[in-house]
C-alpha cells in the first residue's frame, strides 16, 4: 500500500507542479520547449505505468458483487470519457487543458469548457463500477477526484490569463457538461471532434474486441461477461 501511495503522489506531483507558470517557464528556459514536452511525456508515462503496476500488485479486496449491468455502465462511460479527453486535447481551448491553448475555442467546448478534465473523471468513474474492489476505488477514484478538483484552479488561471477575453470565449460554454449546449452558438462539429470520435471508436474496438485491454492490463472485459 505504501508503494501505491508513493506512486500516486509522484503522479499528482508531475501533473500539478508543472502547471504552475513560474515553474514551467523555468524548466522550459533550461530544457527548451521540445525537451520539456519530451521529458514531461516520458516521466508522466513512466509514473503512470508504475502507478498501475503497484495497483495491480495489491491484494484484491471486493467491495460489492459484480453484475452484468456494471459492465454496461463501464462500456458506456469509458468511451465517452475517452472521446472528451481526445477531443479536448486536439481542440483549441484557451479556457482549459489542451495541446492548443491559443485562438478561438473548438466545438467540443459546447459540451463543457473542461472536456479533458471531465473526460478523465468520467472514464475513471466508469471503471470503478465494474471492478468493485478497494484498489480500483483508490486508483480510479483518485483519478476522478484529481481531475474534478483541478477545474476550479484551471478556471481561475484562465480568467487571470485571458482577462476580459475570457467572457467572450466562454459564451455558450459551461463547467457542467451539456448545461449550455442547447443555447450555444458554437458549432456542434469540427475536425478535432470528428477525428476524436473516429479515434475513440477505433481505440474502443481494439481494447474490447482486438485484445488490447487484455494485452495492456491482463483482463478481457468482454470475456468477463461470460
Amino acid at each position: 500500500m505504501t508503494e501505491f501511495y508513493s506512486a500516486f503522489a509522484l503522479f499528482l506531483a508531475l501533473h500539478s507542479i508543472p502547471a504552475v507558470p513560474a515553474i514551467r517557464s523555468t524548466i522550459i528556459s533550461r530544457l527548451g520547449r521540445t525537451g520539456y514536452f519530451f521529458g514531461y511525456s516520458v516521466a508522466s508515462t513512466l509514473a503512470l505505468v508504475w502507478l498501475f503496476a503497484t495497483a495491480l500488485s495489491m491484494d484484491y479486496i471486493p467491495l460489492w458483487e459484480f453484475h452484468p449491468w456494471h459492465a454496461v455502465v463501464t462500456f458506456a462511460l469509458a468511451p465517452l470519457g475517452g472521446f472528451l479527453v481526445i477531443a479536448g486535447l486536439l481542440s483549441a481551448n484557451p479556457l482549459s487543458v489542451s495541446i492548443r491553448t491559443s485562438g478561438d475555442c473548438g466545438a467540443v467546448v459546447r459540451i463543457t469548457r473542461h472536456p479533458v478534465l471531465w473526460g478523465f473523471s468520467i472514464w475513471a468513474l466508469g471503471h470503478i463500477v465494474a471492478n468493485g474492489d478497494l484498489r480500483s476505488l483508490l486508483l480510479f477514484g483518485g483519478f476522478a477526484l484529481f481531475a474534478l478538483g483541478a477545474i476550479p484552479m484551471v478556471e481561475k488561471r484562465a480568467k487571470r490569463r485571458l482577462g476580459a477575453r475570457w467572457h467572450l470565449l466562454s459564451m455558450g460554454t459551461s463547467i457542467l457538461p451539456l448545461r449550455a449546449s442547447l443555447n450555444s452558438k458554437l458549432p456542434a462539429l469540427d475536425l478535432p471532434v470528428v477525428v476524436a470520435a473516429a479515434a475513440t471508436i477505433a481505440l474502443t474496438a481494439w481494447l474490447l474486441f482486438g485484445g488490447g485491454h487484455a494485452l495492456l492490463f491482463g483482463v478481457d472485459p468482454v470475456a468477463a461477461l461470460g
